[in-house]
């Protein structure tokens, strides 16, 4: 029940629907207050919710029961990150990697938190004048978060040069004067400092709404006589426009003529010219090393070609340089993404499917792209396949069989399921095998886990008589004597002397019979109505209108019931409810 509950709430948190997530993981938890992966995961539901203090404490709780997991200092490290507690989140995260100094998300959570505990501590003991410390204060640590959030400043984020100036605003402030003929700069700002500014054209005027305790506002003096007030306004100077220097010149040329190098190589991929385009996204990247994007085109590029280890190396140094940058998560995760896919595409063996899984999911930490997902399930699905492959082996698969018959006969039921499943392991396809655990289980009354091996028996070898009679014979002991005869008579289709199907086609038959004259005890009757009506088949027969007005004419219109009689499909349906007990023929 407790995988039951986890198994949903991992599909929740998947969904993106966190709270419905942390339900599921608080169901599963009350079945397994010891499993440690619940507190883990219900601490990343918490913090996807931004509620780092119960965050926090379900990973508090994830490392005392296993101080030994290292996903559980990267959970307690994103608690204390989100809180901002970065001196705990650094000491968080190299706890985490002495336990697993190769992590590379414990690695990345590292840098972040010592670079946010940098900029918090250089925005602390920075030392301003009134105005100075309004901006200072607005490129704080916070910074990024705020643009990220706002929905018109975080399409600045995928452009280089905006993530360049406002790096250098974050080291220092009183360069903003360099870059006020830039509206992004000045949307930037406006967000940061959460007032409205009306941007106009260069040598115009800007007006902001701030509050008034972060303005000096000059007041007229209290005397002020109203032909001062009314006096027209001499119209004032437009400043000068600001200079840029040759070396800013200089980056934004390249910018540019990167972007139409990018522009280029897109064009060339389209008419897969691939070398053409491995040419123009490597000058892209030489004139402006500040854009991963064109790294991971050209790794994508390297990918159509299959040349795997060229795009593998481009996705790594794209994931380096833009942990560097500060990258969009969502960059970052398509370098990792499309690194996943090469190492599929060089894959052999189950086990170079491990690390690919291990990229996807790295890859899902920085941004749940349902492409990324889709990517990961089919790698965990082909690696379950390959594994099934290379343990295929038809003697020990034998070998396993003749020991579970063994213990059979000793009456060792559980050992001998043990072995016929070690055998199903190395031999997926062999029917005896599922015939025998059938037989197991009807020993152990786990009569519904020998009905699906019956039937998987008879979906293998549908000519396989002992596949029908472990499947009637459980039927029977089920008290469905109407399915039962069905399974007989279908053996024997394939079998027709076969002495155990005709066996079961007269009990069945001999037991369809005492319903029919009504010879069941009051308790045989009450019990096989309660049975039928769990039975779909019967309850798709009793709403169906059709048989409603049937069973209605029996009762009341004898003439008209025997019209109805003469359709075989209403006969069988009829016979069915009799041979549950439902209708009885006197």
């Amino acid at each position: 029940m407790a995988d039951e509950a986890k198994a949903k709430g991992n599909a929740a948190f998947s969904a993106g629907n966190y709270t419905e997530a942390i339900r599921h993981f608080t169901d599963a938890i009350n079945l397994a207050p010891n499993n440690h992966v619940l507190y883990s995961n219900r601490s990343a539901a918490y913090a996807s919710l931004n509620q780092y203090s119960e965050a926090l404490l379900d990973a508090k709780k994830t490392v005392d029961l296993k101080p030994d997991w290292s996903k559980g200092y990267s959970r307690l490290g994103a608690a204390h990150h989100g809180l901002k507690q970065y001196e705990d989140a650094v000491s968080a995260y190299k706890k985490g990697l002495e336990v697993d100094p190769n992590n590379e998300i414990l690695k990345s959570g590292l840098a972040d938190a010592e670079a946010a505990q940098a900029a918090a501590t250089s925005s602390s003991s920075r030392s301003r004048g009134p105005a100075n410390n309004l901006f200072g204060d607005a490129f704080g640590p916070d910074m990024w978060t705020k643009l990220t959030a706002d929905r018109t400043t975080r399409s600045f984020m995928q452009q280089a040069d905006f993530v360049n100036m406002m790096k250098d605003l974050q080291r220092n402030p009183s360069n903003l004067n360099l870059y006020l003929q830039d509206q992004r700069v000045m949307q930037a700002i406006s967000v940061l400092l959460n007032v409205k500014m009306q941007a106009h054209a260069p040598g115009d005027e800007m007006d902001m709404e701030m509050p008034d305790s972060s303005l000096n506002e000059r007041k007229r003096p209290a005397d002020e006589t109203e032909s001062v007030k009314e006096k027209k306004r001499e119209p004032e100077p437009e400043p000068e426009p600001m200079e840029v220097s040759e070396e800013e010149k200089e980056i934004r040329e390249k910018k540019a003529l990167a972007q139409k190098e990018k522009e280029a190589g897109n064009a060339a991929y389209k008419k897969k010219d691939f070398e053409t385009a491995i040419a123009h996204y490597t000058k892209a990247f030489e004139l402006d090393d500040g854009d991963i994007s064109f790294l991971t085109n050209r790794a994508a590029v390297y990918l159509e070609m299959g040349k795997y280890d060229e795009c593998i190396k481009d996705c790594d140094k794209a994931v380096e340089r833009g942990r560097e940058l500060r990258s969009d998560y969502k960059m970052v995760a398509r370098a990792l993404t499309r690194k996943g896919t090469a190492l599929v595409k060089m894959a052999k063996t189950s086990k170079d499917y491990e690390p690919a899984i291990e990229t996807f999911q790295k890859a899902l930490t920085e941004h749940r792209n349902p492409d990324t997902l889709k990517k990961l399930n089919d790698a965990e699905r082909a690696k379950k396949e390959l594994e099934q492959q290379e343990y295929y082996d038809p003697e020990l698969a034998e070998k396993e069989r003749e020991k579970g018959n063994e213990c059979f006969k000793e009456q060792k039921y559980p050992d001998a399921i043990k072995h016929y499943t070690e055998a199903l392991r190395r031999n997926p396809k062999d029917a005896k095998a599922y015939s025998n655990r059938a037989a197991c289980y009807t020993k152990l009354g786990a009569m519904p886990e020998g009905l699906k091996d019956a039937e998987k028996c008879i979906e293998i070898d549908p000519k396989f008589s002992k596949g029908y009679t472990r499947k009637g014979a459980i039927q029977f002991f089920m008290k469905e004597f109407d399915k039962a005869l069905e399974t007989y008579q279908e053996g024997l289709k394939h079998d027709p002397q076969n002495p155990e199907l005709l066996e079961g086609v007269r009990s069945c038959v001999q037991q369809i019979n005492r319903a029919n004259r009504g010879d069941l005890t009051p308790d045989e009757l009450k019990e096989r109505q309660a049975k039928a009506m769990q039975d779909p088949e019967i309850q798709n027969i009793l709403t169906d209108p059709v048989m409603a007005q049937v069973l209605k004419d029996l009762q009341e219109n004898p003439k008209a019931a025997q019209d109805h009689m003469k359709n075989p499909l209403v006969m069988n349906k009829i016979q069915k409810l009799i041979s549950a007990g439902i209708v009885q023929m006197r």
